[in-house]
């Protein structure tokens, strides 16, 4: 089996100092006159994996030694019966008993503990948590690979201070760290470099992240010198470590089948990972591996909802002094998130009437055509395709130990990625009738469907609307078009619409096309001078990331409420004429056939510079002080080239088919803009911590933390008018942290506690708003402030030789400082306001924790996981609070041999519903703005219908693993 190594040469160990052990002689001791046999041998893991510098010591004695590089030793002993004492950081501790003189095998186990884990994410050089000033877990491979994520981000649960909501699927999920709310505060890294650099609304790294059997472990780091080692990280390092091959060979296949949606939906998924030595001897070893899955997901839309998989590969030259890994990745995988689902009861969510928690609201199966803008150019959206994300890295990773205490890292990484959405969004119901005044049902609906729009009536009033099944063609519904000096109203006259918790109402399903391209050139280089009780580390950092990015349309459909899947609609108007207009093409959108669709680019490019400094210095030999500081400059220049949904003028000549009465293709797209920037922003942060060690198994440390961060790109990429270029002044947001810690590391047990303040200044906030014509637009931005503090809180401990427990607890108390948000009211910039939501406001507190017994005995092995997410305030201003919830999964197997193992994971077993986001009642637009719903607007309508995310449903899945 493969596995992972640090890259480093072979030091001294932990245990070789507290036992005294002689390296200069290492076959001398107290005594020469015992010595009568020389013994040697070979210390691996489990895998078979080397292990260099593990301590051999003979019990009792401070005679002893140390594995080399490949995992060997050879040591005098005294003749007769002896015990040895096998150490590895990381590793449980062995005795041995030997009698003879023949080669040992020692395997060591991996341990449990995570205190004594060798880290190197977040600090300045390789230590154990013992030894570091910074709060770091560390997630080993035997517990990632008893779980089944729902997301590579999804990990992160089992890592106090993070809360990350995945209720999106694979994608788009969220993380909260210590307060700070997002991707933006975070590195998520996958081998020691960021994913992306680029960060941005609808583009992060979960796109491109995806965990499989190639991951070794996971080590995060929360606050600390996050914001000195980590790009843009002042909320953490979330550090993904894949596997390198090993000294022999070794593969593992992974065969998946699942049912999610409560059962109802299969889940296919096959993981391969191949390592060993690719020259004789090991000098190059090589590991490859990845994973394919095809899933209809735990809300089936009618369709796939992830497809695809990755592929992942590295070569590994060790040399004495270090060791360089080139390696590459290529992603292909087809993804969908789950939307806010209809339902009612905000002291107690549950689903509206008619809906199920393994319902959809995903915009069926359909593809539409489009034209950019006039030019020729052709595109297909396909609601099958999904977001797609592929990409492209190669990269190589060189540590390499110079004489006199040099040191010299460097990581390289260059990347080609795409994120290409066709996928709907935010769907919400929408009212077929009513008076059309801004804001209403009727208004969006009908001037989106072309029978009116801003310059006027098209077409000939006092006729009816006619909602038609798109799949059977059977009539379901008429509505009366009337039009009077107080109006224009919609009026039901037969038939009648599906859906029980919004009655004649239609879903809003946009066919929302992104192409986002973005290529990167990230590095990093560290480089270390050790002295006899310090060292000192100075870094450069340097990424640029090309960003190219389309933003169009296939047009909209109105899909009915039905159930466990809508329904797409054909829509047409019957005028006083007899002459009927088709407002949707036969498919069921308003577009598609070729429509001319308004198309905007935006081509960015972003050039991050960044040197680093810092210093640890061993004032004792218990106590290690560390600072560091960071100056950072970002450059963003660019141009979005911007075509206005409307005004749009007509086609004269019947649109692209030439058809005066399919009112769906026949608009044209105004003319285009361009408005340029380029900006810099420059960011200094700092940070310096004490970490004291009573000794091996209690230690404190503290730390204060100031990071600054440049612009989120969100700001350029939402420049869209005059007004808003000028309203463009980027500032770095600030993060100050103050952190403790207490640390105890016993045999049967350890505990990490942490307390945290987090004050966070220049919160970039920008509201959306849709402008009379339905279309999606952006607020200027505001700054807000807040701060947060809690309690974290790691602990293991071995109850019995059969039972371990872990668990990780969150408390967070977040208040606002300065809070304030867009009130977008009705469709249209003009009533906008900007409204405060700190007077009053005292912030909310919250619990979260996670706990896992596990039970093994011979080959059995169980876990069950149980989370707990406590109340949570619905937005700023409190208007409600997102109840607390359980989940609980299960997960158990059985090794039959060393080469087959079965597992079977229950995700949800009680099938909770447990809400993590909310849109406030009411119709799109109404709908978009969860900061703007009040108190008083619930308690004038407690029982309104409003919609949630909330995790998926009870999942079942069974797993064998073959290894050779």
């Amino acid at each position: 089996m493969c596995t992972s190594i640090v890259l480093f040469s072979v030091s001294m160990s932990s245990e070789a100092i507290e036992n005294n052990i002689n390296v200069k002689d290492l076959s001398k001791s107290e005594n020469l006159k015992l010595i009568q046999k020389s013994i040697k041998g070979k210390v691996v893991d489990e895998s078979g994996m080397p292990l260099p510098g593990a301590s051999v010591l003979v019990k009792g004695t401070t005679t002893g030694t140390m594995t080399d590089f490949d995992g060997e030793f050879f040591l005098d002993v005294p003749e007769g019966k002896v015990t040895l004492v096998v150490s590895y950081i990381g590793y449980q501790k062995q005795e041995v008993s030997v009698t003879g003189t023949g080669n040992l095998n020692i395997v060591l186990k991996e341990s449990n503990e995570t205190l004594d884990e060798v880290i190197i994410t977040g600090v300045f050089d390789k230590r154990t948590a013992m030894e570091s000033s910074v709060a770091i877990s560390v997630l080993k491979e035997g517990l990632i690979e008893r779980q089944v994520p729902v997301s590579a981000t999804d990990l992160l649960k089992n890592v106090p201070g993070v809360y990350v909501n995945s209720s999106a699927g694979e994608i788009k999920n969220t993380i909260v760290s210590r307060g700070l709310g997002g991707y933006f505060y975070v590195s998520v890294q996958e081998d020691g470099l960021p994913v992306t650099s680029a960060k941005y609304n609808n583009y992060g790294p979960d796109y491109f992240l995806r965990s499989d059997i190639t991951l070794s472990k996971l080590e995060a780091v929360r606050g600390g010198t996050a914001s000195i080692l980590g790009n843009n990280a002042p909320g953490g390092i979330y550090n993904y470590v894949s596997k390198v091959g090993g000294h022999e060979f070794g593969a593992e296949v992974q065969a998946k089948f699942g049912l999610e949606g409560d059962g109802k939906n299969p889940y296919y998924r096959t993981d391969i990972n191949v390592g060993g030595p690719l020259v004789k001897g090991g000098s190059i070893t090589y590991n490859i591996g990845g994973f394919w899955r095809e899933a209809d997901g735990a809300r089936y839309p009618g369709y796939e909802m992830n497809k695809g998989g990755q592929l992942k590969a590295n070569l590994y030259m060790p040399f004495n002094n270090g060791g360089l890994k080139v390696y590459a990745k290529y992603l292909n995988d087809r993804n969908s998130s789950f939307e806010f689902l209809p339902t009612v009861d905000f002291d107690n969510p549950r689903m509206a009437p008619g809906v199920t928690q393994t319902s959809s609201v995903l915009i069926p199966s359909v593809i539409s055509r489009y034209e950019q803008n006039q030019s020729g150019v052709f595109s297909t959206f396909d609601s099958e395709d999904l977001i797609h994300s592929t990409d492209f890295s190669i990269g190589a990773n060189l540590d390499y130990e110079l004489d006199n205490g040099w040191n010299f890292k460097n990581n390289f990484r260059y990347s080609d990625k795409g994120s290409n959405w066709n996928q709907t969004s935010i769907p919400t119901p929408i009212a077929t009738t009513g008076q059309v005044i801004p804001g209403s049902g009727a208004a969006v609906l009908y001037g989106s469907l072309g029978l009116f729009d801003n310059q006027g009536l098209n077409v000939t009033p006092f006729g009816n609307v006619i909602f038609r099944d798109q799949a059977s063609g059977q009539e379901l519904m008429q509505v009366r078009f009337s039009a009077s000096a107080t109006g224009l109203s919609f009026d039901h006259v037969s038939g009648e619409l599906a859906g029980e918790y919004a009655p004649n109402s239609l879903l809003f399903n946009p066919l929302t096309v992104f192409d986002n391209n973005v290529s990167e050139v990230i590095d990093q280089l560290m480089i270390t001078k050790e002295f006899e009780n310090m060292s000192f580390t100075a870094g450069a950092y340097f990424s640029t990331s090309n960003v190219d990015r389309l933003s169009s349309s296939g047009g909209i459909a109105f899909p009915q409420l039905t159930s466990p899947i809508p329904s797409l609609t054909t829509i047409s108007y019957l005028d006083p004429y007899g002459n009927e207009f088709q407002l949707t093409n036969p498919d069921g959108v308003v577009g598609g056939s070729g429509f001319i669709a308004p198309t905007s680019f935006f081509n960015l490019k972003q050039t991050q510079l960044a040197g680093f400094f810092g210093q640890n210095w061993k004032i004792t030999p218990d106590l290690n002080f560390d600072w560091g500081v960071r100056y950072e400059k970002d450059w963003v220049d660019g141009e979005n080239i911007v075509t206005p949904q409307y005004p749009r003028p007509k086609s004269d000549t019947g649109g692209t088919d030439g058809n005066p009465l399919t009112l769906y293709d026949n608009y044209l797209v105004g003319d285009a803009s361009t408005f340029a920037y380029d900006e810099s922003i420059t960011a200094f942060s700092y940070s310096l911590g004490l970490n004291y060690k009573f000794s091996d198994e209690f230690a404190i440390f503290g730390r204060f933390s100031q990071g600054e961060l440049p612009a989120d790109l969100s700001q350029f990429l939402s420049i869209d008018s005059d007004g808003s270029q000028g309203l463009l002044a980027p500032k770095p947001q600030r993060v100050q942290q103050i952190e403790g810690g207490i640390k105890m590391n016993r045999e049967k047990y350890s505990l990490f506690l942490t307390p945290f303040y987090t004050l966070l200044d220049n919160i970039y906030v920008q509201s959306i708003g849709r402008d009379d014509a339905g279309d999606i637009y952006y607020t200027p931005v505001l700054y807000n402030k807040n701060e947060a503090y809690g309690i974290e809180l790691e602990g293991n401990v071995a109850l019995h030789k059969n039972i371990n427990l872990r668990s990780v607890f969150t408390y967070q108390h977040r208040a606002p400082i300065i809070a304030q948000t867009y009130d977008t009211g009705a469709p249209g910039e003009a009533d906008d306001v900007i409204i405060d939501l700190t007077e009053g406001n005292d912030g909310a507190s919250t619990l979260n924790f996670r706990i896992s017994p596990s039970y093994n005995i011979g080959k059995f092995y169980s876990t069950v996981d149980w989370s707990f997410v406590g109340d949570r305030p619905a937005n700023t201003i409190k208007a409600f609070e997102l109840p607390a919830y359980h989940q609980f999964d299960l997960s158990m197997g059985y090794e039959f041999s060393k080469m087959f193992r079965l597992q079977f994971n229950m995700n949800n077993i009680f099938n909770s519903i447990g809400v993590n986001a909310f849109m406030p009642p009411g119709t799109d637009p109404t709908s978009l703005n969860p900061e703007a719903f009040t108190r008083e607007q619930l308690l004038a309508n407690p029982n309104a219908v409003y919609y949630t995310q909330s995790i998926p449903p009870r999942a079942y899945f069974l797993t064998a693993s073959f290894k050779f």
